[in-house]
C-alpha cells in the first residue's frame, strides 16, 4: 500500500478513530530504543533565540522596510 493509499484510508476514520491509531503509532515509536538516541542524566545544548540581540534587531528593521513599501 502506497503512503497515498494510506492517507486516504486514513482520512476516512472518524476522529476517535484516528486518535487511536496516532497513539497505536506512538507506542510503536516508544518501543524502538534507536530512534531515541539521547543518553539519560546527559546535557544537550541547543540554539535558541534568546539573547540574540543581532537577530531581533535584523528582524525589527525588515519589518520597517516591510511597512515603509
Amino acid at each position: 500500500m502506497t503512503m497515498t493509499e494510506l492517507l486516504s484510508s486514513i482520512r476516512q476514520l472518524s476522529s476517535a478513530e484516528k486518535l487511536r491509531l496516532i497513539r497505536i503509532l506512538a507506542e510503536e515509536l516508544d518501543t524502538q530504543e534507536d530512534m531515541l538516541p539521547f543518553q539519560p542524566d546527559k546535557v544537550y545544548y541547543l540554539p535558541t533565540p534568546y539573547h540574540s540581540f543581532g537577530a531581533g534587531r535584523a528582524l525589527m528593521n525588515a519589518m520597517e522596510q516591510a511597512s515603509k513599501s
